[in-house]
């Protein structure tokens, strides 16, 4: 199979090359298109162990944590020390509990669900700094991070599939 490149896409000229894959079908994008957009992808995400990090370590994180579910879910399960705003609520709320200069880190249930996305886009509408963090409550309780819930704290033994079992850093 050969196919074209799309410079619109991939910045790079246009060039004709056998792909046997699908993983190949759509050539990769140039270095300097791919820095641009994985440097980009960076600045709007955070990821939930990297989060974890920053909220234990000693002192101010820079960052505040906010929790866009309902309230069902909040009680379920949340970031100790994370801010309950539904996203439904963020415009008239919003700037009553956040501070501008702050930068906010939102989340929601996990990989399927777009509700931090969602809340992020509220939040940057209303002039907020913020950062989506990837993988949402589900991942923050995957890879052993203690939560909330209305009963008390909780902290689940971490699953191999997302986090090491015999490291305190993936090495990412």
């Amino acid at each position: 199979m050969t196919v074209t490149a799309d410079t619109a896409v991939t910045g790079a000229a246009t060039s004709s090359v056998t792909v046997t894959n699908p993983v190949l079908r759509v050539a990769p994008a140039s270095p300097a298109a791919a820095a641009a957009y994985f440097g980009a992808s960076l600045a709007f995400h955070a990821d939930v162990s990297d989060v974890a990090a920053a909220l234990a370590a000693d002192g101010d994180p820079g960052f505040v944590v906010l929790d866009s579910r309902s309230t069902e879910s909040w009680d379920q399960g949340h970031i100790p020390g994370a801010i309950h705003l539904p996203t439904a609520l963020i415009p008239e709320h919003a700037e009553q509990l956040l501070d501008k200069s702050v930068p906010v880190v939102t989340y929601c249930w996990g990989p399927g669900c777009n509700g931090a996305t969602r809340a992020a886009l509220a939040l940057a509408e209303l002039g907020f700094q913020v950062k989506e963090m990837l993988g949402g409550f589900e991942y923050w309780a995957r890879e052993g991070f203690e939560f909330q819930t209305w009963e008390g704290r909780e902290r689940r033994a971490a699953d191999p599939l997302t986090a090491p079992v015999d490291a305190e850093d993936c090495g990412c």
